[in-house]
């Protein structure tokens, strides 16, 4: 079992993801949950051709953070 990171951002027309230890890896989608399922179906996908191509699956790196600061 491999765990990566994704980040949903919001854009002017729909939301877009990515896994900052995937480059290269994204998906889109029109609502924050479709973007996370496509991206779901897009790390499957990619990690699946690393396999076949016998290339190693990168570890994850990443980690997520909020902060607060006072407005």
């Amino acid at each position: 079992m491999h765990r990566f990171l994704i980040i949903i951002e919001k854009t002017n027309n729909n939301y877009s993801a990515y896994s900052p230890d995937l480059p290269g890896c994204i998906a889109t989608g029109e609502t924050h949950e479709e973007a996370a399922f496509n991206m779901h179906e897009a790390i499957e996908f990619h990690v699946q051709g690393l396999m076949e191509d016998k290339l190693p699956i990168p570890e994850s790196q990443s980690f997520a953070e909020y902060i607060s600061v006072p407005a």
